[in-house]
């Protein structure tokens, strides 16, 4: 292990960064299983980019026929876009009903970004303290998370993330004042419908409609951000914003997409794609190429046959109460198979996290402070590998 870190020092830029105090090395995926050089498997409790499990037979099937077939791009006819799209958009509202895609979240925000300022004539964006979505240059931008060191744009604001006490709408309402008194016009409010890298907070549910009513009544949008709690994970709804009963204006997709297939995308009202898309001009030479596509469809399949939704909603309620009654615990917050567990301190959380990862089971961490696990395995998470996981935090815990 130690020759590959040494040649990713030496070959790779010093951007990338490795997970744990004792990197991980897997060869071989499957369900929520990861497999080490040595033979070590380890319970993948934190890649929601699998939802339906690592290498799942039915979308490697998909991939490789369509690989076999024919890959192109979307300026030529292709069935495969289409049907895809038709099932995708079954599970919105009918208010949203126009797919754009891309090959990741990033893009997909990026995308939203530029249909917003376009439709609406302003360029002012509000986020939450820690958010993330993406690393492009507009959505670095717009990504606290990423530290100090990448500089907010100056058409952004903050706000607190929902947590208890947090009046969620009239802080974006406060937003949306700060940037005209700034001779700023609102564009965008976008929102990690988890609200993964502020903490995990999905309650009370209802929290972004005063939220969106702000937006919309400084003259923006509202875009959802579904890259990590969309398809399910969360248990209660195919997508965050669901649980709140909201309809945004824009949804944004990517990483559980294609199961670990780069695909993404982005979903609107399409009387805005259509104000945009007839003066602006949009190609993404791999987005919804034909491959991407059979993965993607191919995954919405198997959530839907397996049943996974159902045992996001399960699994998650089983781990929450398992975990809650910890006394190391100070809260368990999320829904389905997204739970953020705060604990007293950063450090604490990290030593747990490593722990873990010694013992088998993969998590991370997550908020400002970086005080809060972060679980969020693949939707096919069984019953015994839920006990296992408990049974690591709990020595994880003991062991300090």
């Amino acid at each position: 292990m130690s020759d590959l870190i040494e040649r990713r020092r030496a070959l790779l830029s010093p951007s990338y960064r490795l997970f744990y105090d004792r990197p991980v090395q897997p060869v071989r995926g499957e369900g929520a299983w990861l497999y080490e050089a040595d033979g070590t498997r380890l319970l993948d409790a934190y890649n929601n980019v699998v939802p339906v499990g690592h290498c799942h037979p039915r979308v490697v099937a998909a991939m490789a026929a369509q690989s076999a077939l024919l890959n192109t791009h979307t300026r030529y006819l292709h069935q495969g876009i289409l049907d895809y799209s038709a099932a995708l958009l079954a599970k919105f509202p009918a208010a949203l009903a126009r797919a754009t895609f891309t090959c990741t979240g990033s893009e997909a925000n990026d995308l939203a970004i530029r249909v917003a300022r376009f439709v609406t004539g302003g360029t002012g964006i509000i986020v939450t303290g820690n958010a993330y979505h993406g690393v492009t240059g507009l959505t670095a931008e717009i990504s606290p998370s990423l530290g100090e060191t990448v500089a907010l744009g100056a058409h952004v604001r903050t706000v607190p993330a929902p947590a208890p006490g947090v009046a969620f709408g009239a802080e974006v309402a406060r937003a949306c004042a700060d940037l005209s008194r700034h001779g700023i016009k609102p564009a965008l409010l976008i929102v990690d419908t988890v609200f993964a890298s502020d903490g995990v907070f999905t309650d009370p549910a209802g929290v972004l409609a005063p939220a969106a009513a702000a937006i919309r009544a400084a003259g923006g949008l509202f875009l959802a951000d579904e890259v990590q709690p969309g398809f399910g994970r969360l248990g209660e709804a195919f997508w965050g914003f669901a649980r709140h009963g909201v309809v945004p204006d824009l949804v944004s997709m990517g990483k559980p997409m294609g199961n670990g297939y780069p695909v993404a995308g982005l979903v609107a009202r399409p009387e805005l794609m259509a104000e945009f898309g007839e003066k602006i001009r949009y190609f993404n030479t791999f987005g919804g190429n034909p491959v991407a596509m059979a993965a993607a469809r191919a995954t919405l399949e198997v959530i839907e046959a397996e049943g996974l939704q159902d045992n996001a909603l399960k699994m998650g309620a089983a781990l929450r109460a398992e975990l809650s009654a910890r006394t190391a615990v100070r809260a368990v917050r999320g829904a389905g198979l997204f739970l953020g567990v705060a604990l007293e301190s950063g450090a604490l959380a990290s030593r747990v996290v490593n722990r873990m990862r010694a013992l088998g089971v993969l998590i991370s961490t997550s908020g400002p402070a970086g005080d809060v696990l972060k679980i969020r395995p693949p939707l096919v998470l069984s019953e015994d590998q839920a006990a296992l996981l408990v049974a690591a935090f709990d020595k994880a815990v003991a062991d300090g």
